[in-house]
């Protein structure tokens, strides 16, 4: 174990994907989204504490979640656990974390892990991050790209070059470059070239490397979250936060950090293939939780007491409490029963969730939001 190493795991968003099982009140993350007995923040706990060690551990999540992350891992030190007034990007959340990390520890290395991912290899996952904290010894930016099932249009891309030859770190390779998110056509060159990976958002560097590029690419953003670290233990914490934070960019660390260092030579990239998934959707959440292949399909229940009638069906059931459903005759079907909302869609329709949530916004429903 790196007793230098530090995870960040950044728990923002509001998921309106997973609507309405997702709310800006209980985001995704602090889901048991899969029916796997765990959130998934409190997963991406078990995947990393390991690693890092439970004292090396940070979340950045909103204020108004603060006291349900600290709930569900009550093993953080509440110090820990940083709290943004308002969402401002990955940019302000991992760099704002790396800073305060320095302070304590000026040979820091930093890694960004989501909180709302699920890994189902996590011996794999291991391993992959002990490579890329090797590499980020170099100072250089460190993620992970993880090896394409299909030609996915959801996922941004990272053009992997040659090899690299380092000391603990074999199959680390050169980023040549960052690739947003492609049309199919484009998808499909991707991956039939063998040169590309999905981009994860995992980042792993020297915490002075990450903040050197930050300095340098967004001055009035670092100099911000400089003042804020500055105050941070301090009597002064809360008035320099308030009058900080309201005027930093909301910019993702992908524009601010990797691509730019990406450009200048500056990244690594280690490849995994460890089960990775984002848990964007409801069809993501099917398929993660669908039988082995050559099994019957069928429905899956998550969550509640729910006793499942299914005739000639299948897809995914959420609810929250005890509720008879019946589904007769229809195939990949999502059904989510809350307190307050029914959806019903499929999964070939999971990426338009956030449509509803949009026309519940137009409405003035924001009780639903």
């Amino acid at each position: 174990m790196n007793t230098h190493f530090h995870a960040i795991i950044p728990a923002g968003g509001s998921g309106t994907r997973l609507w309405p099982l997702s709310r800006r009140a209980t985001p995704k993350f602090l889901h048991d989204v899969l029916g796997l007995g765990r959130s998934l923040i409190q997963a991406t706990w078990d995947r990393v504490a390991p690693i890092v060690g439970e004292d090396r551990v940070w979340v950045v999540t909103g204020e108004s979640h603060f006291d349900q992350v600290a709930e569900q891992l009550p093993h953080i030190a509440r110090a820990q656990i940083i709290a943004e007034p308002s969402p401002k990007d990955s940019a302000a959340a991992i760099g704002l974390a790396a800073m305060i990390i320095a302070r304590e520890d000026p040979d820091a290395i930093v890694g960004s892990f989501s909180a709302d991912h699920s890994i189902t290899n996590v011996d794999e996952f291991r391993l992959v991050i002990d490579q890329a904290v090797a590499a980020a010894e170099t100072g250089d930016i460190v993620t992970i790209g993880i090896m394409p099932r299909n030609p996915a249009t959801a996922y941004g891309y990272i053009e992997t070059g040659e090899l690299l030859g380092l000391d603990g770190a074999p199959t680390a390779r050169r980023a040549l470059a960052f690739a947003e998110k492609p049309e199919a056509s484009t998808a499909r060159q991707y991956v039939n070239s063998g040169r590309y990976r999905w981009n994860a958002g995992m980042f792993i560097a020297k915490a002075s490397s990450l903040l050197d590029i930050l300095a340098e690419e967004d001055p009035p953003l670092y100099s911000g979250l400089a003042r804020i670290a500055e105050a941070w233990d301090t009597p002064d914490h809360d008035e320099v936060l308030s009058a900080v934070w309201p005027g930093l960019e909301k910019r993702a660390i992908d524009y601010v950090v990797a691509e730019p260092a990406a450009a200048a030579g500056r990244v690594i990239v280690i490849p995994g293939d460890f089960g990775w998934d984002d848990v964007g959707d409801f069809d993501s959440v099917a398929r993660l939780r669908q039988p082995v292949p050559g099994e019957p399909r069928g429905v899956i229940s998550i969550g509640g007491n729910t006793d499942l009638l299914e005739v000639d069906a299948s897809g995914v059931v959420f609810s929250e409490g005890p509720r008879t459903v019946a589904i007769v005759g229809l195939e990949d079907l999502v059904v989510v029963d809350t307190d307050d909302v029914l959806l019903i869609t499929s999964r070939s329709h999971a990426q338009d969730v956030k449509k509803a949530v949009s026309v519940a916004g137009e409405r003035g429903l924001d009780e639903l939001l």
